[in-house]
């Protein structure tokens, strides 16, 4: 679930914000200490940020030039200010959108959902997660609680294919022919041994009862 991190100080207009994207699936965080916001922004480590720009202490321009140098969380600037000076300003601190009060609610979700899109896909589609357990595809290492360890080719392949099908028993046939489809010939003792390897580098990071047998059927996660 995306979290959003939502920066306006008029209450009534943040509360319908934090209403309205909850309703459609995302995670919301909301602070009203305007001094210390990108303390708070850090703290909540959002995947996008809705900023306005007139606020009390700092104004978004300062929140938006200090979330820039720290990190690349998308921010998209929601605010009544619509000059093309403010929309040219929030871009050249690094905002990835503009959006001007009053919004069509369909537009600003549809901006939300593009900007997600746009800047997770990629990265979403190199990690797998389930159980609390993460596979970073991009460097072939499994990691849980904050302890990794790296696997070979065929280890995350198998662990690939049982957290690509999470809950669902992949048998030892359709997991030889995902290795063969990557020029791995595995027969059925080679299978068991990389199995068994695998079982135990998860153990190694803290993981156990995660690769379920199930007898004369195959694996699931």
């Amino acid at each position: 679930m995306y979290r959003i991190f939502i920066v306006e100080d008029d209450e009534p207009i943040r509360m319908q914000l934090k209403v309205l994207l909850e309703k459609y699936g995302y995670q919301t965080v909301v602070s009203d200490d305007f001094e210390h916001m990108v303390d708070r922004i850090e703290e909540a480590d959002p995947h996008l940020i809705l900023l306005d720009i007139n606020l009390p202490q700092f104004d978004g321009y300062h929140i938006c030039r200090e979330i820039r140098r720290q990190g690349e969380v998308p921010i998209i600037m929601v605010t009544s200010r619509d000059s093309e000076v403010d929309e040219l300003m929030s871009m050249n601190l690094g905002a990835d959108d503009f959006i001007t009060k009053p919004y069509h609610t369909q537009i600003l979700l549809a901006h939300i959902a593009a900007i997600l899109k746009r800047t997770y896909h990629r990265e979403s589609s190199r990690m797998l997660e389930h159980k609390g357990v993460s596979l970073d595809l991009s460097k072939s290492v499994v990691s849980f609680e904050g302890k990794q360890v790296e696997l070979t080719k065929n280890e995350m392949r198998i662990l690939h294919l049982l957290m690509e099908n999470k809950g669902n028993i992949i048998s030892r046939d359709e997991i030889m022919n995902d290795l063969w489809q990557s020029d791995e010939f595995v027969d059925d003792n080679t299978l068991t041994v990389n199995i068994n390897r695998l079982r135990r580098k998860l153990e190694e990071v803290g993981v156990h009862q995660f690769l379920i047998t199930k007898r004369g059927q195959g694996y699931l996660v």
